[in-house]
C-alpha cells in the first residue's frame, strides 16, 4: 500500500473500486502530467448513497460527508491511471457541485468534505485550488459531485 492509503486506513478508509461510468465517458484520463477525474458521484458499492437537494432532503453537513465519498471516489480513478498514489506530487484542482435548494448558499462548506479528505490523504500535497457550485440538478438526482485535477510524477 501507498502511503497515501496507509493516511486513509488512519481514517478509517479504503480506496473503493472504480465507480463505473452512468454515461458515454471514461472515469480518468490523464495528459502528461496532469490527471483528470470526471465527476464523481457519492457512489458506494455501485449504489448512490443519497438523493435530493442539499438545504431540503439533504442536510449540509451530511452533504459534506457525501463529498467526502465523492473525493474517494476521484482517488480511486486516480489509482486507476497511476498505480501508486504516491505518484500524486499535487492536487491541483477540486471542482464541486452541490444540488442546492433555492435559498441554500453554503456549497463551500460542503465541498470541504471533499477539500479536507485529500489534505488528510495527500499532506501537503494535498493543497489545491477549488470551486464550489451551487446547481439545479446533478445526475440521478445526487446531492454532490466531485472532480479533481492532480499532478504525477
Amino acid at each position: 500500500m501507498s502511503a497515501v492509503e496507509d493516511r486513509l486506513a488512519e481514517l478509517g478508509l479504503q480506496v473503493p473500486e472504480v465507480a463505473a461510468p452512468v454515461a458515454a465517458y471514461v472515469p480518468v484520463v490523464q495528459e502528461g502530467n496532469l490527471v483528470y477525474t470526471s465527476g464523481q458521484l457519492p457512489v458506494i458499492g455501485g449504489k448512490l448513497a443519497a438523493t435530493g437537494k442539499v438545504g431540503a432532503e439533504v442536510s449540509a453537513e451530511d452533504a459534506a460527508q457525501l463529498a467526502q465519498t465523492c473525493a474517494l471516489n476521484a482517488i480511486a480513478a486516480v489509482k486507476s491511471q497511476v498505480g501508486d498514489l504516491d505518484k500524486v506530487t499535487r492536487v491541483v484542482k477540486v471542482v464541486g457541485f452541490v444540488a442546492s435548494a433555492p435559498s441554500f448558499t453554503a456549497q463551500p462548506a460542503v465541498i470541504n468534505g471533499a477539500s479536507e479528505l485529500l489534505a488528510k490523504a495527500f499532506g501537503d500535497a494535498g493543497a489545491h485550488a477549488r470551486s464550489a457550485v451551487g446547481v439545479a440538478a446533478l445526475p440521478m438526482d445526487a446531492p454532490v459531485e466531485v472532480e479533481i485535477t492532480v499532478a504525477v510524477q
